[in-house]
């Protein structure tokens, strides 16, 4: 298993992966914006050659088209008419592919068979067009065929071939234009990827490191992340997260020590009344037993009452299903009430009831008997001498108040927001 301190190799961290997912993006987008509007420039390129070439080669066959057969006299005549072109290479042949007229001044084919399949497939296939264009070298070479028909027969054919570095010139600018804003578009997205990587892995990192604070014990600590996204809203959830495991640690802390010191009062008694024994040789055993045993046995039922009490917490905070019961919660009261006369009389503190009948809730009775002692014995315990405490039980439908009113010391209103919580003591100096 990793070790949660451990630190995280730079190539696996998070600010890399945003960092190269940013890149391959822009990178992608890059790549489509350098390919696809090229391939359309040059299929628009190639679609007008084709209807240009087709066109003017349709036109020399038609101007060639007005005998049934092709001399090489007509045929230069016919050029001759048609004035200068601007081809590189213009060829007429025969219906056999005999080359009656050729342009070309180095390797002129005039006087030889045509061995161009574009020619041959002009001838063969009843005259239909063909036309051919490649990109290569720096500029576009084209090919055009028309037959030339006289009376639905095909009499010759007429070859064109253009070759055109300007339109390819301008293409290969506007490629390398968009090369080079291509590169400069990388390095700013490298940049901004770093940029914005980081930020965003500086505030994870700020959170990792709160929760590895926290984790420790340091309950108090506090994560500062500015802005208005997922991030600054995580941090105040996890503000308020430690803010409760910092009261909660401190409502256990004060528990532990209040426990400690509850149990300790009664055990001491304990110890000092089975010491006293031990070290009392001249005691008359059937009083002195009988005093000591009945001490010891005091002091043991409190035991049991403060476990009593810290099982009743724990088996809250283990939320486990209890059967609920109809409960009489005005027997109830008249019980803790009576439990607690002895207290009362101490502090000279007058109980006064008023309780309603037939005032029943779904519930434990152990519960509800907790639920009232604690009020009521607060009520007697907090009070002034001479003072009262006054318990009202009213039932309305299905509800039930219990009213505890008591001329006591009160509580702060500072700490009155507080007093539900766990463990929560207005005095901190009474155990």
């Amino acid at each position: 298993m990793r070790n949660p301190t451990e630190r995280v190799p730079f190539w696996r961290s998070i600010q890399v992966k945003f960092a190269l997912t940013y890149i391959l993006i822009v990178a992608a987008v890059l790549s489509l914006l350098n390919t696809y509007p090229l391939l359309v420039s040059r299929d628009l390129v190639i679609t007008s050659k084709e209807t240009s070439l087709q066109s003017q080669a349709g036109f020399i066959a038609g101007a060639l088209a007005v005998s049934e057969t092709l001399t090489e006299e007509g045929v230069e005549q016919a050029m001759e008419d048609l004035g200068p072109m601007t081809f590189n290479r213009i060829m007429i042949t025969g219906p056999t592919g005999l080359v009656l007229y050729d342009t070309e001044e180095v390797g002129n084919a005039r006087g030889h068979y045509a061995l161009l399949w574009e020619i041959t497939t002009a001838l063969r296939d009843t005259g239909n067009d063909v036309f051919r264009c490649e990109y290569r070298d720096g500029a576009f070479r084209s090919w055009a065929v028309a037959p030339v028909v006289y009376r639905n027969m095909v009499i010759g054919a007429v070859y064109l071939h253009e070759r055109d570095t300007e339109q390819a010139s301008l293409l290969l600018g506007i490629q390398n234009n968009l090369r080079n804003i291509s590169f400069m578009i990388c390095a700013v997205a490298l940049v901004m990827s770093v940029i914005v990587s980081g930020a965003i892995t500086r505030r994870i990192a700020a959170l990792l490191r709160a929760i590895r604070i926290v984790r420790e014990g340091e309950y108090g600590h506090r994560v500062v992340i500015k802005g208005g996204d997922e991030l600054s809203q995580l941090a105040g959830e996890f503000n308020e997260l430690t803010g409760r495991l910092q009261t909660t640690e401190e409502g256990r802390r004060r528990f532990v020590s209040d426990a400690s010191h509850e149990l300790k009062t009664p055990l001491a008694s304990i110890r000092l009344l089975t010491d006293s024994i031990l070290q009392t040789g001249d005691m008359d055993p059937a009083t002195g037993d009988e005093r000591f045993v009945s001490a010891s046995g005091e002091e043991a039922e409190r035991l049991t009452r403060i476990s009593e009490k810290l099982l009743t917490l724990t088996r809250m905070d283990s939320a486990v299903a209890v059967a609920e019961v109809p409960v009489d919660v005005k027997r109830v009261v008249e019980k803790v009430e009576h439990m607690l006369t002895p207290l009362a009389d101490e502090g000279e503190v007058t109980v006064e009831t008023d309780l309603q009948e037939d005032c029943m809730v779904l519930a434990t009775e152990d519960d509800l008997y907790q639920i009232a002692f604690n009020l009521m014995e607060n009520a007697v315990k907090y009070n002034l001498p001479g003072g009262s405490v006054t318990v009202t039980l009213r039932g309305a439908g299905d509800l039930v108040t219990l009213t505890v009113e008591d001329t006591g010391v009160g509580i702060p209103e500072e700490d009155l927001g507080k007093v539900f919580d766990r463990f929560y003591r207005v005095d901190k100096a009474r155990s």
